[in-house]
């Protein structure tokens, strides 16, 4: 047994801690999310979570968000960056672009990595089964229950994949911070406006986004592996 370990430690050599790293960020992750179901299931968060719906309408008029009208049609702009039409639009373009590049084992990984992360929205949604809030009228149309915010698991399991498979292909540091820094604030700007739009509770948005980033940081790391053995091209072949 310790021969066996010693083994996989030799192979992996100094990528020993990239592995550690990923494995207890994992853990936390899923550990987080647990958390957080495990006080939505036992009503602890549900006063505050009608609270900050009401606090995002208007006083006078709960059909119409705060803000002036230009925001509320920023908000419904951007809400549709996190859903299925635009992220598949994206997933393609962006494989599209792998597979004229010649990338194609990357171009496999997106798109693996994409309809993954649309099967395990959809059935945790389908398991957990949480009703949409009710207490504000919705500005969005939805179909399937509340927890966790598909458009925010969907938009960090996309945009976060996305962002750190082509910084991996980027040999650039500004080019790398640049794609990880958009990824990051499209994902934030998408679980927000969920809130704003009154179709879920902030609990189900800090859900989807845990759940998206440890889907993503798992695309990330199986990208690296395949990557340091050859099987996901680098940028200067």
């Amino acid at each position: 047994m310790i021969r066996r370990v010693r083994d996989i430690l030799d192979r992996l050599g100094g990528r020993v801690g990239v592995v550690l790293a990923v494995a207890v960020c994992v853990i936390a992750g899923i550990w987080v999310f647990v958390e957080i179901l495990d006080e939505v299931q036992e009503g602890d968060t549900q006063r505050f979570d009608e609270w900050a719906l009401v606090q995002l309408r208007q006083r006078d008029d709960p059909a119409q968000p705060i803000g002036p009208r230009w925001l509320h049609e920023v908000g419904r702009d951007i809400t549709g960056l996190g859903g299925v039409a635009v992220l598949s639009l994206v997933t393609f373009a962006v494989a599209g672009y792998l597979h004229l590049r010649k990338k194609r084992a990357a171009m496999l990984l997106v798109l693996v990595a994409t309809l993954g992360g649309l099967l395990l929205s959809t059935g945790l949604k389908r398991v957990i089964h949480r009703d949409r809030p009710d207490i504000v009228p919705h500005l969005s149309m939805v179909y399937t229950s509340s927890f966790p915010s598909g458009h925010s698991m969907l938009s960090a399991s996309v945009y976060l994949t996305l962002g750190a498979l082509l910084a991996r292909l980027e040999q650039g540091r500004v080019i790398k911070i640049y794609v990880l820094g958009v990824a990051m604030i499209l994902t934030l700007l998408v679980g927000v406006s969920r809130v704003y739009m009154g179709v879920h509770y902030p609990t189900d948005v800090l859900a989807g986004w845990t759940a998206g980033l440890v889907w993503a940081l798992i695309c990330w790391f199986v990208a690296r592996q395949l990557q340091h053995r050859g099987a996901v091209e680098t940028d200067d072949e």
